[in-house]
C-alpha cells in the first residue's frame, strides 16, 4: 500500500477510531497520538500489502499504542484499567457509529479552553481534520495552527480537565462549539481547502448526519433547526457544482432543474420551524440566504436586497470580514460593482491572504473595466488557490 492509499484510509478511518477509542479512556489528546503511532506503524509495515481488515488492524494497534504510553505514564493507572476491561479484539462496527463520534465532539469542546481552541482541538484530534485544513478554515497560518493546537492540549492537562462525554444537562453549554465543529467539518467536505480532490463527499455526508443526530435530540433547538437546514440547502446543489470533467460550475452557471427539490422543501420547513421560536442565530440568517438563492428562478432574478439585508444582521450576530466580503457580492447587484469594491477596499489588511477576497475583487475590478488591476487580483486569487476546482476556474478566466 502506497502512501497515498494509507492516506485515504487515515482520513477515513482515524477520526472513527479516535472516538471509540478516546471514549474509554477519556483522554482525547492520548487518543489521537495512539492513532497516529498506530498509522506511523502500518506505514512501515504496509508496503507489502495491507492487512484484510485494515480498520480493525489499526483500531487494535491504537488499543496497545494508547497502553503502551499509559505504563509509561505514572498517572495512567485507572485509564489504564478501562482499557484492559474491555475486549481484547477488534473495535466492533458499532463503536464507530456518529453517536460515539458525537459525543466525544461535545466532550472535547470543553470550556477549560478558548472557543476558538476548542473548535481547532475537536477538529483535529476527533474528526481527523488535518492541520493545514483547519489552518484554512480559520483564515490563519499553519504554523500558528500547530502552535495554537499544542497549548490546547497542554491547556487541558494543566487544567486536568475531564474529557468525558457530559451530562445531558450540560449539553447546551456547549452546542455553539459543537456546531461550529460540524459546519466547518461540513465546509471541508463540500469544497476541500487542497489536496486532489476538489469536494470531500465522506466528510459533507458525516456532517449532515451528524446534524440529523442532534436535531433528533435537540428538536426545538432553533440553531440545530437552522444548521440542518443550511447544510441540506448546499447538499441540494451538490450534484450541479462540478461538470463530467470535474470543473468549478458558478452558482450563476448551475442547472437549477437538477437541484433536488425534496432536500430544499425540508430544508426550508426546518427553517421555518426555528424562525416562528424568534431566536435568531448565525445558522439560521446563513440557511434564510441559501433559502432565497434556491428559491430563485435564475442568478439574475435572486433577491440581492433581501441578501444583503441578512448580510447586514449575520454581521451582527457574528462580526467578520468574510462576512462582510460576502455581503458586497449582494451590493454589486443592488448599488453596482463600484460600491462593492469600496465596501470590500477596507478589508484588504484582514483577508489578503483569502482567496476569495481576490477573486471577487477581480470580477468587480472587470465590471469597472480596469482589467490590468483585475488580471493582477485574479494571479493573485490563483496563488492562493489549494482546490484543483478553484485552481482551474481561476486559470479559466486568465485565459479570456
Amino acid at each position: 500500500m502506497d502512501t497515498a492509499q494509507l492516506e485515504r484510509v487515515y482520513r477515513a478511518e482515524a477520526p472513527r477510531i479516535t472516538a471509540a477509542l478516546a471514549a474509554r479512556i477519556g483522554d482525547v489528546g492520548l487518543a489521537a497520538d495512539a492513532v497516529q503511532d498506530a498509522f506511523v506503524e502500518a506505514l512501515e509495515h504496509w508496503q507489502d500489502a495491507p492487512p484484510p481488515n485494515p480498520g480493525g488492524w489499526l483500531a487494535t494497534t491504537a488499543r496497545r499504542k494508547a497502553i503502551d504510553r499509559l505504563r509509561r505514564a505514572r498517572a495512567g493507572q485507572e485509564k489504564l484499567a478501562l482499557l484492559a476491561a474491555t475486549a481484547t479484539g477488534t473495535c466492533r462496527q458499532t463503536e464507530t457509529a456518529d453517536d460515539d463520534l458525537l459525543g466525544m465532539i461535545f466532550a472535547c469542546c470543553h470550556p477549560a479552553l478558548p472557543r476558538e481552541s476548542q473548535i481547532a482541538l475537536t477538529l483535529r484530534a476527533v474528526c481527523g481534520l488535518t492541520t493545514a485544513e483547519i489552518a484554512a478554515a480559520f483564515l490563519a497560518a499553519e504554523p500558528a495552527m500547530t502552535q495554537r493546537l499544542l497549548r490546547a492540549r497542554k491547556a487541558l492537562r494543566a487544567a486536568g480537565a475531564d474529557m468525558r462525554i457530559p451530562d445531558p444537562d450540560q449539553l447546551a453549554g456547549r452546542l455553539a462549539e459543537v456546531l461550529a465543529v460540524v459546519y466547518l467539518v461540513f465546509n471541508e467536505g463540500y469544497l476541500a481547502s487542497a489536496g486532489r480532490q476538489p469536494a470531500r463527499r465522506d466528510l459533507a455526508a458525516q456532517a449532515v448526519a451528524l446534524t440529523r443526530l442532534l436535531h433528533r435530540l435537540m428538536p426545538r433547538e432553533p440553531e440545530v433547526l437552522g444548521l440542518l437546514a443550511l447544510l441540506l440547502l448546499h447538499e441540494s446543489r451538490a450534484a450541479t457544482r462540478f461538470d463530467g470533467w470535474g470543473r468549478l460550475v458558478r452558482l450563476a452557471d448551475q442547472d437549477r432543474t437538477r437541484w433536488n427539490r425534496a432536500l430544499i422543501a425540508e430544508a426550508t420547513g426546518l427553517l421555518d420551524r426555528a424562525l416562528t421560536q424568534r431566536a435568531s442565530g448565525p445558522y439560521q440568517v446563513q440557511a434564510a440566504i441559501a433559502a432565497l438563492h434556491a428559491e430563485a428562478p435564475d442568478y439574475e432574478h435572486t433577491d440581492w436586497r433581501q441578501i444583503r439585508i441578512l448580510y447586514d444582521r449575520l454581521q451582527e450576530l457574528t462580526p467578520s470580514p468574510v462576512v462582510l466580503l460576502n455581503r458586497a457580492v449582494a451590493t454589486r447587484y443592488v448599488v453596482g460593482p463600484e460600491a462593492a469594491l469600496a465596501e470590500i477596499t477596507p478589508l484588504a489588511a484582514e483577508l489578503d491572504g483569502y482567496r476569495l477576497f481576490h477573486a471577487l475583487r477581480a470580477g468587480l475590478l472587470t465590471g469597472l473595466g480596469r482589467d490590468d488591476e483585475a488580471r493582477e487580483a485574479s494571479e493573485r486569487a490563483l496563488a492562493l488557490a489549494g482546490n484543483p476546482a478553484e485552481r482551474e476556474l481561476l486559470a479559466r478566466r486568465l485565459s479570456f
